[in-house]
């Protein structure tokens, strides 16, 4: 079955939605961005590939780093999955600011999942944009 509309625009909530969690430091609320066993793989950060929602919440509660004050999300792309009914990729574009100005640039390459809550990041890869 193909994504629907509802489905797209439920996609691109939860993509946004990331934004809001990390800049409000709701790390409690990660149930309604991720499934329970998501992977995290911010490995080009140093921090690895984090696994389980619990591990998740400590990561985002812990803030390790030099963390953003702003969070943004743009040029987001969803993909259906041809085999999976319930599964579709998303890529899109992060956007940071930190405090002191500096701002950065990451692409998201995400597996999203539908679950009885709604749509949820199963798989979520963290790729920074550095200049060539």
């Amino acid at each position: 079955m193909p994504l629907t509309t509802a489905d797209r625009l439920a996609i691109h909530e939860l993509v946004s939605l990331h934004g809001h969690l990390a800049d409000d430091r709701r790390s409690d609320d990660l149930e309604l961005l991720l499934t329970p066993d998501a992977s995290y793989d911010v490995t080009a950060y140093g921090l690895g590939i984090v696994r389980g929602l619990e591990a998740l919440t400590e990561l985002f509660s812990s803030a390790p780093g030099d963390q953003p004050v702003g969070h943004h999300v743009t040029n987001v792309v969803v993909t259906a999955d041809p085999d999976l009914d319930n599964r579709a990729r998303v890529r899109s574009k992060g956007l940071s600011v930190m405090a002191d100005g500096r701002a950065g640039s990451v692409v998201y390459e995400d597996e999203v999942v539908r679950t009885t809550n709604g749509w949820r990041v199963s798989t979520r890869v963290v790729v920074p944009s550095r200049p060539a």
